[in-house]
């Protein structure tokens, strides 16, 4: 691979074919601006990410608010006057999914005096076992005995919460090659007021903030042909490269399927991703998933009120459903400028669209038809990577290892502080920027972090502009 040019330097004009669709650069491409194709909105303020794709009619509207109220407004405790909101918990991390996905935004980690996580969770396991095959084919992990899947910071009276977390760093230095140093900030979980005894010896913990809702149902469109054609290229090249499925159970099919959602891509719909945010986030039953959260080492989850069976009704499930398909991409700002041109240069000489792939066409028989046949522009092959140790959990899911992650979408990322209030990316918020989060690349993205710190001040300029243009 040639070395970066300066910024400043002629740009050229090159044609990239690679997994994706070609990629011009040098010039702005024709409809580059609308990540979402047709569903594309024209928003980069706070609300950026809260609205309704731009090609639904109005009757359309009325659904896409109706599944918002749900998604937004907060649950009871059961019994209550408000039926169609009642049975939250008994244990739960949060009483409303906006509280964790904030304005339809990302998460980030726990102030040091925060009270509970809020838009952060634990997930917790335990090593896989033969005797546990039937539960690790369905839920892709070993459930820690007493603690399940995810820890719970908050309950209802008379429930103990499960633990509360809080998260401490240690600073690592990296040097970029012209000398210029930051620090970036390892995390440490620490967890207390454990409410059910002390966690298996072998607990695996993995913190996950929450991921922006925008786009989610265009992703689900993408052909699954799609995603396995960037896993044949990418094994064809000889750069270290080789992203993988996650390969997870599809509880509506009674199959393996691809995983699409998730820091893991251990969820493969949206209806199956929102009934697990139900029952381990809010604590609420739906059809799929039947049974609260509770674990028979506790006792009064067990035998807490609940809000009827299920407690989510299948309307709405379906009106959220509807929602988290529908939440629009926002336009791209910037794509002409020659510092934003040049930034998408480096972007590509760095490597980085092997993975964030640019660019999609979304299947002709998509879930809802506005999201059929787009154009769309999420920069991501949606396949597990080994990003080294740097980052790893050592908590497998599915088929992903304890050093693979999904590569993220990197749509909207631009508009992360106008909508969340901040800039902290990674799957548990530790880079307190775009360049920190490059920089914890590592594994088989070990060469384009190799060519960023390779780039001086002004083009690393540039590649910031190019990814806040997104």
């Amino acid at each position: 691979m040639s070395s970066a040019p300066h910024f400043g330097a002629t740009l050229l004009t090159l044609c990239l074919t690679g997994c994706g669709d070609s990629v011009r650069l040098g010039v702005e491409e024709p409809g580059e601006a609308l990540a979402g194709g047709t569903t594309t909105v024209w928003r980069g303020d706070v609300n950026a990410f809260a609205q309704p794709s731009a090609n639904l009619s109005g009757e359309r509207r009325v659904d896409f608010s109706a599944g918002n109220s749900f998604f937004r407004s907060p649950w009871v405790i059961a019994p209550a006057t408000t039926i169609a909101r009642d049975g939250l918990g008994p244990l739960f991390n949060s009483n409303a999914c906006q509280n964790c996905h904030i304005k339809d935004g990302r998460g980030h980690p726990p102030e040091p005096d925060a009270s509970s996580a809020v838009s952060m969770l634990v997930r917790v396991s335990i090593p896989d076992t033969a005797a546990q095959a039937h539960v690790i084919q369905r839920l892709g992990v070993n459930p820690e005995p007493v603690y399940g899947t995810q820890l719970q910071d908050m309950a209802i009276p008379g429930v103990a919460p499960e633990a509360k977390v809080r998260v401490e760093y240690d600073l690592v230095p990296v040097t970029f090659d012209d000398g210029t140093r930051v620090e970036l900030r390892k995390p440490r979980l620490v967890l207390s007021q454990l409410g059910y005894g002390p966690l298996h010896p072998d607990a695996r913990l993995s913190a996950r903030v929450a991921p922006p809702m925008i786009g989610l149902g265009l992703l689900e469109a993408i052909p699954e042909s799609a995603l396995l054609a960037n896993a044949e290229a990418q094994a064809a090249q000889a750069d270290g490269v080789h992203g993988q499925p996650n390969w997870v159970w599809d509880g509506a099919q009674g199959r393996t399927v691809i995983g699409r959602f998730g820091w893991k891509a251990g969820q493969p719909t949206l209806a199956q991703q929102n009934a697990h945010a139900f029952a381990n986030d809010l604590g609420l039953t739906t059809r799929q998933l039947p049974d609260a959260p509770c674990t028979a080492a506790q006792f009064e989850c067990l035998v807490a009120p609940h809000g009827g069976a299920p407690e989510v009704s299948e309307n709405i499930e379906r009106l959220v459903l509807f929602y988290t398909r529908n939440v629009a991409v926002p336009a791209r700002r910037d794509v002409n400028t020659p510092q934003v041109l040049a930034g998408k240069q480096l972007f590509h000489q760095a490597g980085c669209q092997t993975c964030h792939v640019p660019q999609y066409t979304t299947a002709a028989d998509a879930a809802e038809p506005e999201l059929a046949n787009q154009r769309i522009r999420p920069y991501t092959d949606l396949l597990l990577h080994d990003m080294g140790p740097g980052l790893a959990d050592q908590r497998s899911e599915f088929t992903a290892t304890g050093q693979q992650w999904r590569t993220a979408p990197l749509w909207g990322m631009g508009l992360s502080e106008a909508v969340s209030g901040h800039t902290q990316y990674l799957h548990d918020g530790r880079a307190r920027d775009a360049m920190e989060a490059i920089l914890w690349h590592d594994g088989e993205a070990n060469s384009s972090r190799r060519h960023v710190l390779s780039f001086n001040a002004g083009q690393r300029a540039a590649l910031l502009a190019f990814l806040n243009s997104l």
